[in-house]
């Protein structure tokens, strides 16, 4: 079952004058996610393949891979679903569309839902190179004014379950301490 949301970006960093360009990967797991671990690889692909025509274009791009840790790093970058790519503090997606994963629910001990990747008609778990590619770039180059409309962040239930089941996981005691 695939879940629509219709949250947009709440990091939007306004319009970007300079030729600088910040790519962002927040996930949740790159050890056990199937998800996320393919997309890290399909967007390290597009970046390596793409940087070097931004640098020609006089643009300085820096690549940042950011694990959601913890609920406080997730309330720090404002996020929404895993995977998420960003560029500028803009979400590539424009809404959040998610269905259940099993990696993430595994993790957590509670069921988990992650984003889903919507293209050309399809919906991806793992997200297609030329979709990246098309993203990010359109991104950078027809940037597009935010949508958000300056919300106020709120951790969504499904990440506050993740964090929550995560937590007793790992706790020794079985989750009774925690």
């Amino acid at each position: 079952m695939m879940i629509e949301k219709t949250e947009t970006c709440c990091s939007c960093s306004g319009s970007q004058k300079s030729k600088s360009v910040l790519v962002e990967y927040l996930y949740l797991d790159l050890q056990t996610c199937d998800r996320c671990i393919g997309t890290d690889q399909v967007l390290d692909e597009v970046m390596s393949e793409i940087t070097p025509v931004l640098a020609l274009a006089g643009y300085e791009v820096d690549y940042q891979k950011i694990e959601m840790a913890s609920e406080e790093v997730a309330r720090q970058y404002g996020f929404l679903s895993s995977p998420t790519i960003r560029v500028n503090g803009r979400d590539i997606c424009m809404t959040v569309s998610e269905n259940s994963c099993g990696c993430c629910s595994d993790i957590s001990g509670t069921d988990v839902d992650c984003r889903v990747f919507e293209f050309n008609g399809e919906s991806f778990e793992v997200p297609p190179k030329e979709m990246l590619a098309e993203a990010v770039l359109q991104m950078i180059f027809q940037p597009a004014e935010c949508a958000c409309g300056g919300n106020e962040y709120r951790l969504p239930d499904n990440l506050k379950d993740f964090y929550e089941g995560k937590q007793k996981q790992q706790c020794s005691c079985g989750g009774s301490c925690c």
